[in-house]
C-alpha cells in the first residue's frame, strides 16, 4: 500500500503548499460556520464513488442557497490532479466550500466568491483489533440541528457528542431523538435482527452516507435481506449485531452498547459477509473495474 505525501492543497483555483495556504479572517468559514464540506477516501489512487459524492456536495450547497462554483467536470480534474500531486495511493480528501469572506453579518453577503479549499492527508486501514474484537459505542440523546442532512461544517454539537462517548471509553455516539435511532456522532448506524439487516430510512434527521448506500447495494445483490426503516432504541439495545459506517472507517461492527454485549460479544457473521464484499469492491476499484 503507498502512502500519500498530503503536502499540497488547493485554494481558490492554486495548488500550493499547506504551509502556504490562508484565508481571510472575515471568511464566514470562520466566524459562522457557513459552508459545506466532503470527505472522499481514495484507494490506489482512484477516488471513491466520485458521483455519488459530488452529487451529495450539490445537495449540501442546495441546502444552504449556495451556488456550486464548478461543475461535477471541474471537480474532477482538480481533485485527481491533487490526488496525483500528493503521491496517489491511498488517501482522505477534505473539500469545503464556504461563502467567502465579507463583513461580519447574519445576512447572505452579496458579490462574493466562495472560498473553496481542499486538502488530503495519508488514508490509514481500521486497526486490525477494531476488526477482529469491534468497537464500544454509548447512546445520547440527539442534540443536533433538524437539518443534518447537510454536510454542513459547523459541527460543534457532533464534537461534544463523540468527546462524551470517548470519554466514556467508547468509539462512537449513536444518537436517540424522540426514542428513534438517527445516526452516530460521526456516522451511519446498522443493525441485524433475525439476519435482515435495517439502516434509518433516509430524512433531515441523517446524513444520506455513500458508504451507507454502497453498504446497501452490496447486500440486495448479493441477497441479503435489509431494509431502511425506523427502529428504536429498544430494537438498538436488543439487535443481534450493530455496525458503524463512515467514508474512512468503512464498516466497523460494535460488540458493546452501552457497557453491555451486542449479541455474543464478537463481530457477527452477517458483518462478516459485508466485510468481505465491501473489500472486494475496493479492489475492484483500485483494478478500474468499477467507479
Amino acid at each position: 500500500m503507498s502512502q500519500a505525501k498530503s503536502d499540497t492543497v488547493y485554494l481558490n483555483g492554486e495548488f500550493l503548499p499547506q504551509d502556504q495556504a490562508f484565508v481571510p479572517v472575515m471568511d464566514r468559514g470562520f466566524v459562522f460556520g457557513d459552508g459545506v464540506y466532503e470527505v472522499i477516501p481514495v484507494y490506489g489512487g482512484r477516488l471513491f464513488r466520485l458521483s455519488e459524492h459530488l452529487e451529495r456536495l450539490d445537495n449540501s450547497l442546495t441546502g444552504i442557497r449556495l451556488h456550486n462554483p464548478m461543475s461535477h467536470a471541474q471537480w474532477a480534474d482538480i481533485l485527481n490532479r491533487l490526488v496525483d500531486k500528493n503521491g496517489g495511493g491511498e488517501q482522505s480528501v477534505y473539500l469545503q466550500i464556504t461563502r467567502g469572506h465579507a463583513p461580519r453579518d447574519h445576512a447572505f453577503p452579496a458579490n462574493v466568491q466562495p472560498t473553496v479549499f481542499i486538502s488530503s492527508s495519508p488514508l490509514k486501514p481500521v486497526a486490525k483489533p477494531l476488526l477482529q474484537n469491534g468497537v464500544a459505542a454509548i447512546t445520547l440523546e440527539d442534540i443536533r440541528w433538524k437539518h443534518c442532512h447537510i454536510k454542513a461544517i459547523a459541527l460543534l454539537p457532533n464534537i461534544l457528542l463523540r468527546q462524551q462517548a470517548i470519554d466514556a471509553g467508547a468509539q462512537e455516539a449513536i444518537l436517540i431523538r424522540d426514542d428513534v435511532v438517527t445516526e452516530g456522532a460521526a456516522s451511519n448506524v446498522f443493525i441485524v435482527k433475525d439476519s435482515v439487516i435495517k439502516t434509518p430510512t433516509k430524512g433531515p434527521f441523517l446524513l444520506p452516507g455513500i458508504t451507507r448506500d454502497l453498504i446497501l447495494e452490496l447486500a440486495t445483490a448479493n441477497g441479503l435481506a435489509n431494509q431502511e426503516c425506523t427502529f428504536s432504541a429498544e430494537e438498538l439495545a436488543a439487535a443481534d449485531e450493530i455496525w458503524l459506517s463512515s467514508s474512512t472507517k468503512e464498516v466497523l461492527p460494535v460488540t458493546k452498547l452501552d457497557d453491555k454485549p451486542v449479541g455474543n460479544g464478537q463481530p457477527g457473521p452477517v458483518w462478516q459477509q459485508i466485510q468481505t464484499l465491501y473489500q472486494a469492491y475496493k479492489q475492484a476499484l483500485i483494478a478500474g473495474e468499477v467507479e
